[in-house]
């Protein structure tokens, strides 16, 4: 029998899905272990792909995506992230997930390597290893408070490396890099002649520290911007994302884009334009949510003596569970579904460095987030 592709098998199964469908086929379950909002989608933004629905509004758009979406996409660049690019820089993809995809084909070949955030997503590890690529990981410590050190990304270097990753406000982390620190991580790149990919997909949900785009500080167009309409809108099962590239890269995409997808479908891009040119409020809303379920989470965490990383965006917590887990918290978070009905995301799902740890999704109702919180063993219990 014909054998699957070696990059194909490299792919490593998401830890992250291992909880989610197992707990799938439970009862009385509090799901905290995907990135799900809860609150309903904005009527506008469902009007409009309703009514692109009912119009028959279902042919190809263009391989980047429409016009009208390209140009929202632009304006809402230069008001909310403070920098400009043409249209043809733009690209509408199913999903931030299929923009990372896109970045890392676009700038990785067979046996380049990226380097990665350890603890990061999932999929930062997963697509380089589809496309024969090899994720480097770069650790980064509690003690450091999760911030890159530019002195170990320089022990990462070698003659393959060709990308770095950044991700602020941080999956799993919930950490937002300062202005410097992006400049201090450009100015690396720079040195090593690198491109860079930026994770900014929770780029509208930060509570104590300001969002710095990582394009609005790049002098020499070496940045890979990737967002998402999921988080921010809630519109998660929509699919629709978008990747901002350097000049000079469209006719690539394109027919990239074309080899994979052709083009998202098109009454999703107009529910996106809805959302990017009508009324701000669910987000507006959303964050004040999700930062009032943070704070409810860390006073819980605090009383019950948990340790954690008080995040500063995006909207999970981080939290040190060593104390309990035994040195195997992917099976200790399948235990803990098991027993006490709640799911919980493994940090090793994140990486290595996520051992003794788990993140928790703070997106949903309040009440079932904090009850599962008293669920969590304490140091003393």
């Amino acid at each position: 029998m014909p054998q699957l592709s070696a990059n194909a098998l490299a792919i490593p199964a998401s830890g992250i899905r291992r909880i989610y469908e197992l707990a799938s086929e439970l009862d009385d379950v509090i799901q905290l272990s995907i990135g799900e909002p809860e609150r309903p989608v904005a009527k506008h933004i469902l009007d409009a792909g309703a009514s692109a629905w009912n119009a028959d509004v279902t042919h190809y758009t263009p391989n980047s995506g429409m016009a009208l979406l390209r140009s929202a996409i632009a304006a809402k660049l230069e008001r909310d992230n403070h920098y400009r690019v043409d249209d043809d820089q733009i690209h509408v993809t199913s999903g931030g997930s299929q923009a990372l995809h896109m970045a890392m084909s676009l700038t990785l070949t067979a046996g380049d390597e990226i380097l990665i955030p350890d603890p990061g997503y999932a999929t930062f590890t997963m697509i380089p290893r589809l496309l024969g690529a090899v994720p480097v990981p770069y650790h980064l410590a509690a003690e450091e408070e999760f911030q890159p050190s530019i002195s170990h990304l320089e022990r990462c270097i070698t003659p393959r490396t060709k990308v770095l990753l950044i991700n602020s406000p941080s999956n799993p982390l919930g950490v937002v890099f300062s202005a410097e620190k992006l400049t201090e991580l450009l100015q690396f790149a720079a040195r090593h002649d690198l491109w860079v990919i930026s994770d900014e997909v929770y780029e509208y949900f930060t509570f104590s520290r300001a969002f710095t785009c990582v394009a609005s500080l790049d002098t020499d167009g070496r940045v890979f911007s990737v967002y998402s309409v999921s988080k921010t809108y809630g519109l998660t099962g929509g699919r629709v994302g978008y990747l901002v590239t350097p000049p000079g890269v469209a006719s690539t995409f394109r027919a990239a884009q074309e080899a994979t997808v052709s083009c998202v479908n098109a009454p999703a891009q107009l529910a996106v334009v809805a959302a990017l040119d009508g009324p701000q409020d669910y987000v507006h809303e959303a964050r004040a949510h999700y930062g009032a379920n943070v704070e409810a989470a860390c006073a819980t965490l605090d009383q019950r003596g948990i340790p954690y990383q008080r995040p500063q965006g995006a909207f999970y917590i981080w939290i040190d569970v060593s104390h309990v887990s035994g040195g195997d918290v992917a099976a200790w978070a399948e235990h803990f579904l098991l027993t006490a009905r709640v799911a919980v995301a493994p940090g090793v799902a994140f990486g290595q460095a996520g051992e003794g740890w788990i993140r928790i999704c703070a997106a949903g109702k309040t009440e079932p987030l904090l009850e599962a919180i008293k669920r969590l063993p304490s140091v003393t219990s």
